[in-house]
């Protein structure tokens, strides 16, 4: 009931408003069944303003720390992550990738849509990058579709670094479903799995318009001068490297 009445009456009339999205390829989600949301992660309201423009409900997989804070903040902070429909994971366990792969699974195998991040976090500078390959695992082993969306202009709406809205305009643009039947068998290779997922970050660099950088983000968050110089190596491509599978 919270999920509906966030996106409807309490938080959803000030984003339209802040953002004015503009929405182009909705008729690619599915109206019913399960489907993945493979989106570019530029600001936090990209999982706010993408379930505001699809009528099914989405669930994310969201880091365990948002439900885990103290106090009458802590507590209200996890209520509402639980009202939009996130679903706590792990990340830091040795197992915590198994564990959230099969939180995932069990929300496909309910039949509903779920929200994902190949980049696994948000971009530090705006760029697109290399996606991990947990999504390709996940489509390959559920066979669900994968729906990549972009999301353009939520970093002005909502700059990173900053707790603040602004006005701007978001637009949501929403790709064919890609399917990977003829991978059937085929989760848990490797290389197989890598050929998924740049399949994937390809057809996200192509919506979205973003340079590409053949790095993941979270290395440049975690180590800057070193990151910014694998990024320099990463020459910016037009196009994602090739691999060459079937």
């Amino acid at each position: 009931m919270w999920y509906w009445l966030f996106k409807y009456i309490l938080l959803g009339p000030l984003l339209a408003l802040l953002g004015r999205p503009k929405i182009t390829g909705l008729e690619h989600v599915p109206t019913n069944g399960p489907a993945i949301l493979a989106s570019n992660h530029l600001a936090v309201m990209d999982s706010f303003y993408l379930p505001l423009v699809v009528t099914r409900r989405i669930t994310f997989l969201a880091k365990q720390e948002y439900f885990t804070g103290t106090g009458i903040k802590g507590r209200l902070i996890a209520w509402f992550y639980t009202a939009v429909g996130q679903v706590p994971i792990d990340r830091t366990g040795a197992d915590s990738a198994q564990a959230a792969l099969t939180t995932a699974k069990r929300i496909l195998g309910e039949g509903k849509l779920l929200g994902m991040y190949p980049e696994g976090t948000r971009s530090p500078d705006g760029r697109l990058y290399k996606g991990k390959t947990g999504l390709a695992r996940l489509a390959l082993e559920t066979g669900a579709p994968v729906i990549p969306v972009a999301m353009v202009g939520t970093d002005v709406v909502n700059p990173p670094g900053s707790k603040g809205l602004r006005f701007g305009r978001v637009e949501v643009r929403f790709g064919k479903p890609m399917e990977f039947n003829r991978f059937e068998g085929m989760a848990g290779n490797r290389f197989i799995e890598r050929a998924v997922i740049d399949e994937v970050m390809y057809e996200l660099m192509d919506l979205s318009s973003q340079e590409y950088v053949d790095i993941y983000a979270a290395a440049l968050k975690e180590n800057p001068q070193a990151g910014t110089q694998q990024a320099e190596a990463a020459k910016p491509a037009s196009r994602l490297p090739h691999t060459a599978v079937g």
